[in-house]
């Protein structure tokens, strides 16, 4: 499992599109938002875990959570669903939000499109899922 910095951290979260400092991620971890760092020789040290506490942290933050609810959130999740919300943070970029459209079919299916979609495909793509769901029993 590779170790990271926090300079590290701080990077790989800025190439995912993350508007975050590194002066964040040192106090996000000063106040437990994420798991307490590993120990490596005499070197206190960030893991693929710590990553995917901050890609959550990032995502959720973008939905206008605050960092009380983010942190009562996370530690009631196991790993897995961490890394799920984390998965998520490309969606919540600025430019995504503004060039694509989600329209909500259930609690359990949302569908994400670009603004391009000509609005009668677009209809016909959320009328047919629809259908789909209804079918399975989920709506």
């Amino acid at each position: 499992m590779p170790n990271y910095t926090a300079k590290q951290i701080t990077e790989l979260l800025q190439q995912e599109g993350a508007d975050i400092q590194l002066r964040t991620i040192r106090y996000y971890t000063q106040i437990g938002m994420v798991p307490p760092l590993e120990t490596v020789g005499n070197r206190r040290v960030y893991t693929e875990k710590h990553l995917a506490y901050f890609q959550a942290i990032v995502t959720l933050s973008r939905t206008g959570e605050t960092l009380s609810s983010i942190q009562n959130k996370l530690q009631k999740l196991p790993i897995e669903e961490i890394k799920k919300i984390g998965r998520q943070m490309p969606f919540y970029q600025s430019i995504n939000l503004s060039t694509r459209e989600t329209t909500k079919i259930n609690d359990d299916a949302f569908i994400t499109l670009g603004s391009n979609v000509n609005p009668e495909v677009r209809k016909k793509i959320v009328n047919s899922i629809s259908r789909i769901m209804k079918e399975d029993g989920k709506q």
